[in-house]
């Protein structure tokens, strides 16, 4: 057994003065209670700050940690997707490698437990099928001219499932075909689809924008304008009873929250990655609008390509205005349940094998609310 205590519980939405949580040798939790006088308790580790449980990354690119610094940071949404095509032959085999069970190490001393992961190919697979990290890999269709076929090799590996990258970058028979589940090893497994990161997606649908230049350029005719808007074809096109978590969302506006939201069954997961949007294009996710509405929100980091480090208490720094049982929510439990690993992470609670995360340097506000601070830090205990 091992009993941690600190100042602070911050777990699914709230926080618990004078925590202690005991574990068994195996890392589950087997007590959850409140220290009174320490001195009383043998054996008890003390740490300084507030407990969470492991963090979920919900939208993650591993196999790019090698793009690190390779894009310049302001590129705007058209001129990082050209950087990208531009740059993915610059490393090694063993250069991309090494970078990939770099990330991974890192994220799990800062208490990362469960990443929904993006994959293009298999090289990030030898470090996750290792890792102690739980990963879900998204094999991601990309592409006009594309189709299911190269991606449908990756469903190989474990916890594997095919994706469509987005609303604008796939033609609507291969779009449909992924989110109809006739490839997914599992009819409950979720969608992971970029969505709404620039205002030329939606411009797109009305032939404006640089989106509709580019593949005017190239002569490409998209066969899925009918739907009106990525919104209208997010509902167009997936089935109500289907899981989807919907990444960026920097562009959404009321009308396209209101259409998604009354078209699923099961809530969808807005996933918001703001470093990753600062480094392209300086937008921000609508929080006001998400958190007003009461939206199931979670976080990712995006990748190394986009962001200068996979650090989940990095893009709660840059919502700091939220309060931090909110922010750790949306970085626990909200997570875990958009991939459907809810029954055994995302929380403290007794039965679980979430991990326990110590976040140092939380500040408190003049009437007594956790925020995340600039110096704020994330490790690892269990």
């Amino acid at each position: 057994m091992r009993r941690i205590a600190a100042h602070w519980l911050v777990d699914r939405g709230k926080v618990t003065q004078r925590p202690v949580v005991t574990l068994a040798d195996d890392g589950q939790i087997v007590a959850v209670e409140q220290w009174e006088s320490l001195d009383s308790m043998a054996q008890t580790e003390f740490y300084a700050g507030a407990l969470t449980a492991g963090f979920v990354n919900a939208h993650c690119h591993i196999e790019l940690s090698y793009l690190r610094g390779k894009i310049e940071r302001g590129s705007g949404f058209a001129g990082f997707a050209r950087a990208i095509g531009q740059v993915r032959g610059l490393a090694s085999d063993e250069e991309r490698m090494a970078a990939i069970a770099a990330a991974d190490a890192k994220m799990y001393s800062e208490g990362v437990e469960v990443v929904a992961d993006i994959v293009n190919g298999t090289t990030s697979m030898p470090t996750k099928s290792k890792s102690r990290i739980l990963y879900h890999s998204f094999a991601e269709v990309f592409g006009l001219l594309s189709t299911t076929e190269p991606m449908l090799g990756l469903l190989q590996y474990d916890n594997t499932t095919l994706t469509p990258h987005s609303t604008y970058s796939l033609q609507e028979k291969v779009f449909g075909a992924i989110a109809e589940q006739r490839y997914d090893c599992t009819h409950d497994a979720p969608l992971s689809v970029h969505f709404m990161e620039s205002p030329d997606e939606k411009a797109l649908y009305v032939g404006k924008g640089s989106l509709a230049e580019w593949y005017a350029r190239m002569g490409w005719k998209c066969d899925f304008l009918h739907y009106g808007s990525p919104a209208g074809r997010i509902v167009g096109q997936i089935a109500a009873n289907r899981k989807v978590l919907l990444v960026h969302n920097c562009c959404i506006e009321e009308e396209d929250f209101d259409l998604i939201e009354k078209h699923f069954q099961v809530r969808p997961s807005w996933v918001v990655c703001p470093c990753s949007n600062d480094y392209i294009s300086g937008l921000r996710p609508p929080l006001e609008l998400l958190r007003r509405r009461g939206a199931e929100i979670c976080i990712g980091t995006d990748s190394l390509a986009s962001n200068e480090e996979l650090t989940m208490v990095g893009e709660m720094k840059r919502m700091s205005e939220v309060p931090l049982a909110e922010l750790v929510e949306w970085a626990t439990i909200n997570g875990a349940r958009a991939l459907g690993v809810d029954r055994e992470k995302g929380s403290i609670e007794v039965g679980k094998r979430a991990g326990v995360v110590l976040l140092e340097g939380v500040e408190q506000d003049t009437e007594g609310v956790l925020r995340i601070g600039p110096e704020t830090t994330s490790r690892r205990l269990a």
